[in-house]
């Protein structure tokens, strides 16, 4: 069966360009916000989030903290554009698996993705 990743960022072209990278591989399932995001974990089966940082009302450190409530179990890749080392550094403190910075390179997320999935 198909592993399933949870793309989330507040852009359309991010999005779009991320299902395009991963749609030969996985099923790709989208949220452009924290809040889509949370509400579909509650009620779809997902291996794996690509989360974005930086996002309006609910940015990504947000969200993922919110997530730990209920799928805490859901292994989580930050997505950055804003190259703060105190927002990569408070990703890892909560639990991230990765990070990776924007844009970046389809071989590099899939690798990343592939790395991860290779431990479960």
């Amino acid at each position: 069966m198909r592993k399933r990743i949870l793309v989330v960022d507040d852009d359309t072209m991010n999005l779009v360009r991320t299902k395009m990278i991963l749609g030969e591989e996985y099923d790709v399932l989208l949220a452009d916000s924290g809040m889509e995001a949370l509400d579909k974990l509650k009620w779809e089966t997902v291996d794996l989030v690509l989360l974005d940082i930086e996002m309006p009302k609910l940015n990504g450190i947000e969200t993922f903290e919110r997530m730990k409530e209920f799928a805490s179990d859901v292994p989580v890749i930050f997505l950055t554009a804003s190259g703060l080392e105190e927002d990569v550094r408070s990703a890892i403190r909560l639990g991230a698996v990765n990070y990776l910075m924007k844009p970046f390179q389809p071989q590099e997320l899939m690798k990343r993705i592939a790395q991860e999935f290779e431990k479960q």
